[in-house]
């Protein structure tokens, strides 16, 4: 009544009254009465104080229980926990530990916790107390705790230690779980650095490798970083960013050192003799030729490759491409950077190239840079060169590029290609040089022969002219060989053009010639080079009216024996056979040899047959008239004869 008239001292008072023995003789009336009356002081007058000066006269557990959960209401946690200490009431243990972390007070929790523990077995009040320890580094108790029995989620505590920078408290909860990596990272920020490699190896885990790398070298303990880092480049997804971090902080030797000991690891992997050779590059240029040679296979050539030219180490770059058959490439460094250029590779990776596009520039870079080697770069590409498109770069490029290319020229000449022989026999003509140039006619045909016989033809020089009147003959142009001939006087050509030509009328053209330039003995000498291709009626109509009986004279008696030869083998080879002797002709030769039947002729008829023409000679004897036949009979003289012999000179002389 009092309390719905709120006359709340009254109601305390009262409460207060009736809870003594004289009024409540029973214990259990007496603590109800005490417990309502500390209602009235914490519900109503919200007097806390007072209510814990009466809680600790009655010093009753549900009177001290009803004060802590009045000043648990009112945020008061350390009282709070005071009181349920006191009332050894451990049932608002969650709450009790949520205001303590809110509060802050760990070391007023701790008493509760373990009272609470006494009655329960709960995994928050485990975990709970592992918490306080850590926050009050009260690390002997945590420690003896933690080896404990218990219940508490040590994982979970572990964390939230290692989150809030609890080191010490974490480093013994995750060597009680054997959490290695978690461990190994407790150890790294209490600066233990020993302890976290060992920690690391228990792990064996590449992440915790990394930390404990990472921060071994942020501490300058240069070996035990090494020690790790070898653990995590066997990993090739890492690697970079081991390079990366070692780079930040500056320490490029030791990144190459541990590089260098990650060669013997059993599990090397490419990655590692590939980035080793990155980092020769940046910092130790003059390694990297020698570890590209011995661990080429084992190296990313493209990304070696690109270090190389980043770093401007092009004979490196040369090689990997040649280990690599990219020859193109490698031609194409050689060229376009001078360093990297060296010539026994060139010609080596030349001939090999897919793009032969790559050839022809060859060409051009030997001829502007290197034009003492271009022979021999030709040499080498003899075989697989198209050299009419050669010749043609060699005649846009100058005429320097035609000298220098001379020998080269020579040496190809014998596949008889028209470019070929053109542009030679161009530099034996500015060489003046007629022998070669009538060697290379003679040896090979493939050009424009009737051009070059009309440029020669107003050479200055005898020889190339010469050399004109030679072309036009072998290309059968009899009249233009000889009409040249005839201007420079060489009538020895003449004559044998004029006999290779087998022309009679080109060649009475010629003996018409000589005889009106009285060239006697070239007439003669022409005679007997064409004999077989001269009519002799021609020679001796000639002759006769240009005088020459002695110079024809030779001309006839050949003719004359070749025809008498003619005719002896003509009569030979149409002569009957004889017949083989037989019984009959033994027979006919014995008559015979007895002069019977006519005077020793055996007639077929021995009637006698027609006499033959007899004369009467001066002296009074008989011989045959031969008269018929154009000869004079006995007493007869010839027209024109006188004493028997011819006369020489006209008629009428």
């Amino acid at each position: 009544v009092s309390e719905s008239h709120m006359l709340y001292e009254e109601a305390y008072s009262i409460y207060v009254k009736f809870s003594k023995p004289e009024f409540s003789h029973d214990k259990e009336d007496q603590t109800e009465m005490q417990v309502l009356a500390i209602g009235v002081l914490v519900d109503f007058l919200k007097d806390l104080d007072r209510a814990r000066a009466y809680a600790s006269q009655v010093d009753e557990k549900p009177v001290w229980s009803r004060l802590g959960k009045a000043q648990l209401e009112e945020n008061c946690a350390a009282d709070a926990i005071e009181s349920f200490i006191a009332a050894e009431d451990p049932s608002e243990y969650v709450r009790v530990c949520d205001a303590a972390n809110e509060a802050e007070i760990w070391t007023e929790l701790i008493p509760f916790l373990k009272m609470a523990r006494k009655n329960l077995q709960e995994n928050l009040l485990d975990t709970e107390i592992i918490y306080a320890y850590a926050k009050t580094n009260n690390l002997t108790e945590l420690e003896v705790f933690v080896n404990g029995p218990n219940v508490a989620n040590i994982q979970t505590i572990g964390d939230r230690c290692f989150s809030e920078g609890l080191y010490h408290a974490a480093k013994i909860l995750f060597t009680n779980i054997n959490n290695n990596s978690k461990l190994a990272l407790c150890h790294i920020h209490l600066e233990e650095y020993r302890e976290a490699v060992a920690a690391a190896t228990k792990a064996n885990n590449v992440s915790t490798w990394k930390h404990v790398c990472f921060a071994c070298l942020r501490a300058g303990e240069f070996r035990l970083a090494a020690t790790c880092g070898l653990e995590v480049i066997k990993y090739p997804d890492h690697v970079d960013e081991v390079v990366s971090y070692y780079s930040d902080l500056g320490h490029f030797s030791h990144l190459v050192s541990l590089f260098e000991q990650g060669l013997g690891l059993e599990d090397a992997h490419i990655g590692i003799f590939t980035e080793l050779g990155v980092l020769y590059t940046k910092h130790v240029p003059g390694k990297v030729m020698e570890h590209c040679k011995v661990f080429f296979s084992k190296l990313n050539v493209s990304k070696v490759v690109r270090a190389c030219e980043r770093a401007r180490l092009y004979p490196p770059s040369v090689y990997l491409y040649m280990a690599d058959k990219q020859y193109d490439s490698a031609v194409k460094v050689m060229m376009d950077r001078a360093p990297a250029f060296e010539n026994d590779l060139f010609l080596d990776s030349i001939v090999k190239v897919r793009n032969s596009e790559i050839m022809y520039k060859a060409v051009s870079f030997y001829l502007t840079m290197k034009p003492m080697l271009f022979t021999r770069l030709m040499e080498v590409l003899e075989a697989v060169i198209d050299h009419s498109r050669v010749v043609n770069q060699l005649k846009r490029t100058g005429d320097w590029a035609l000298q220098l290319g001379q020998k080269y020229m020579q040496s190809v000449q014998k596949m008889n290609l028209s470019p070929v022989n053109e542009a030679l026999n161009e530099l034996y003509i500015e060489d003046e040089d007629y022998e070669s140039l009538r060697k290379s006619i003679d040896s090979f045909n493939n050009f424009n022969m009737i051009a070059l016989a009309s440029k020669l033809s107003s050479h200055e020089l005898l020889e190339f002219r010469r050399i004109s009147a030679y072309v036009y003959r072998i290309n059968k142009k009899w009249n233009h060989s000889i009409e040249l001939s005839k201007g420079d006087r060489m009538w020895k050509d003449c004559i044998d053009t004029a006999n290779e030509s087998a022309d009679p009328e080109t060649i009475e053209n010629l003996l018409r010639f000589f005889c009106d330039t009285s060239e006697k003995e070239c007439f003669c000498a022409a005679l007997y080079t064409c004999f077989m291709h001269v009519n002799p009626d021609v020679v001796l109509e000639l002759g006769w009216v240009n005088g020459y009986h002695n110079f024809i004279m030779p001309f006839f008696i050949q003719t004359f024996r070749q025809t008498h030869l003619r005719l002896k083998e003509l009569e030979r080879r149409t002569a009957p056979k004889k017949e083989e002797n037989t019984a009959q002709d033994e027979i006919a030769g014995t008559y015979g040899g007895l002069s019977g039947f006519g005077g020793g002729m055996l007639m077929l008829e021995n009637g006698g047959g027609i006499p033959a023409p007899m004369a009467v000679s001066p002296s009074g004897g008989q011989h045959l008239d031969m008269s018929s036949f154009g000869v004079p009979g006995p007493g007869m003289v010839a027209p024109g004869m006188q004493n028997g012999m011819p006369q020489m000179g006209m008629p009428g002389m």
